[in-house]
């Protein structure tokens, strides 16, 4: 599913950042930083949209964990451009959100979204709509 896709993106970032790390590359790290801000804002707006459009009860708290997340790693960032050494600091913390956030933030709201998609899907077929969207969704 598109999630999982998503979230082996931070995976991959763990994996650099742990690369970076050990050999102690400050060009990498930052990459991965720069990386790390534009895909956390995509993500979580894609989240929220699906949230949205589901009717997912529990959006709003939902956009308050991932705002949190986003002010972060912005720490991180500045952090970062003060010259500190935060990548065994952000690995630490990449590889514990990643875990809690699937387990349970996700895990909570995935059943209405999924829900809400098969109806969209549906809908779709019905009117021969078949763009990539209702290919996902299959």
């Amino acid at each position: 599913m598109l999630f999982d896709t998503q979230h082996r993106r931070i995976v991959d970032y763990i994996n650099d950042l742990e690369v970076a790390n050990s050999s102690h590359d400050k060009a990498a790290v930052g990459h991965v930083l720069d990386e790390l801000v534009d895909y956390t804002l995509s993500h979580f707006a894609f989240e929220e949209s699906l949230q949205e459009e589901a009717g997912y009860k529990y959006a709003k708290p939902h956009k308050k964990v991932h705002d949190l997340f986003v002010r972060r790693i912005n720490d991180y960032v500045e952090r970062f451009k003060l010259g500190e050494d935060v990548a065994g600091d952000l690995h630490q913390t990449l590889t514990s959100w990643l875990l809690n956030h699937i387990r349970r933030d996700d895990a909570d709201y995935v059943g209405a979204v999924k829900t809400n998609m098969v109806g969209i899907v549906n809908e779709r077929k019905k009117n021969n709509d078949v763009g990539w969207f209702t290919r996902f969704f299959k």
